[in-house]
């Protein structure tokens, strides 16, 4: 999370990551072949959209947290994450900036929807592609209420400011792992929704799931 004006969040660098998409999206299938095949792949319960979220499995959640959890440490970077992992970022006119100095062009790691995205994409085996953009993440996953949290749910944050400027990933017990700014490394969040600055600004969680 980084300070941007309304709905800017990582949109200005959504047509670079497309184009990289493009040229890798041959190879992405067996690149993700390393994840464990014993993860069944959920079912959609709806087929009269394409783009019509679904609910997850519970074992797919799950896994969505352990790939969260193995990216602990791994430095944040402003337009950073996509299919494959940690990538290199970039800075635009506000964002990408530590004192000053551009530490997006020189940093390979996730900003909060790279993580997102790419936890969700190799969790699933490819199944759950969310694109890179807070927004967007939110309006295509199903809401999920508070006392029904699980494993691999996003949760979003809110600022009158900036709408929807941030996302992370619950990974049981309250806890939440995202990417937060630049400067930062991938982190741990206990109980965050009791920690007033995040409960202040909790905008809802949602649920992806595959296209039907």
């Amino acid at each position: 999370m980084e300070s941007r004006p309304p709905y800017r969040d990582e949109a200005s660098g959504v047509r670079r990551r497309r184009m990289l998409g493009l040229a890798l999206g041959a190879g992405l299938v067996p690149a993700l072949a390393p994840v464990a095949a014993a993860t069944p792949t959920p079912t959609a319960t709806s087929t009269t959209r394409s783009d019509t979220p679904v609910v997850a499995s519970g074992a797919l959640g799950r896994r969505v947290a352990e790939v969260a959890t193995a990216q602990l440490g791994v430095p944040y970077a402003w337009g950073g994450g996509d299919r494959l992992g940690a990538s290199l970022g970039f800075c635009d006119d506000e964002n990408g900036y530590l004192d000053g100095v551009c530490m997006g062009e020189s940093t390979v790691g996730f900003d909060c929807s790279g993580l997102s995205l790419y936890c969700w994409y190799r969790a699933s085996h490819g199944t759950v592609e969310l694109g890179h953009y807070t927004v967007a993440q939110f309006h295509r996953s199903a809401p999920v209420e508070r006392d029904a949290l699980a494993p691999g749910d996003l949760l979003f944050f809110s600022r009158p400011d900036a709408p929807l400027h941030h996302v992370g990933i619950h990974v049981g017990d309250g806890a939440m792992i995202h990417a937060e700014r630049t400067g930062t490394l991938v982190a741990r969040v206990e109980h965050v929704l009791d920690v007033p600055r995040w409960a202040g600004e909790f905008a809802g969680a949602r649920r992806p799931g595959p296209a039907g």
